[in-house]
């Protein structure tokens, strides 16, 4: 009887004991869980720049696409206009007047970089010959070809128009 009690009372501490910890492997599994996120999400943020400048560099090759069809379809001259000192551009109509933004309901078709998801890209040189203007024809042809560099966190791209076709080539 004493040696039945006796098994009882070490049963009952030993199962108390283990509600209040955490074993050697319980631990490990969550350290290696840490481990692989860790893995994961340095690389993600290191590399924000060259996800930024990846993004821009598409996002001036659709507009530029913007202000081309919208030469085509309205026939009349529509112009991209660059600013590399504000890190902004625009789209224009043959008036040089900024046009309306398709999506963004009263607000003016201009894109900056400086003040918005895209902070980190910086516009380093527009050259189409000589000016940081392109100007698109009723058939879609630039006046003349020409580069946008861009740069973030020491990575280039360059987008560039080709003279005749208005071809848009993104670039590293």
């Amino acid at each position: 009887m004493l040696v039945q009690n006796s098994w009882a009372i070490v049963r009952s501490l030993s199962s108390k004991s283990r509600v209040f910890g955490f074993t050697f492997i319980e631990i490990m599994v969550v350290m290696v869980i840490l481990a692989i996120a860790a893995v994961i999400a340095v690389p993600m943020m290191s590399s924000a720049g060259s996800m930024q400048i990846r993004s821009a560099a598409n996002v001036i090759a659709a507009d530029l696409e913007y202000a081309k069809s919208m030469a085509i379809s309205r026939g009349q001259n529509f112009s991209v206009v660059f600013n590399d000192s504000t890190e902004s551009y625009q789209i224009e109509d043959y008036n040089d007047v900024v046009i309306a933004h398709p999506v963004k309901k009263g607000f003016d078709y201009i894109v900056d970089f400086r003040n918005g998801r895209l902070d980190k890209v910086d516009i380093v040189d527009v050259d189409f010959n000589s000016t940081s203007r392109v100007e698109f024809d009723f058939l879609g042809s630039p006046d003349n070809g020409g580069v946008i560099t861009l740069e973030a966190s020491g990575t280039t791209m360059t987008v560039t128009v080709e003279a005749v076709t208005g071809f848009i080539l993104i670039s590293d």
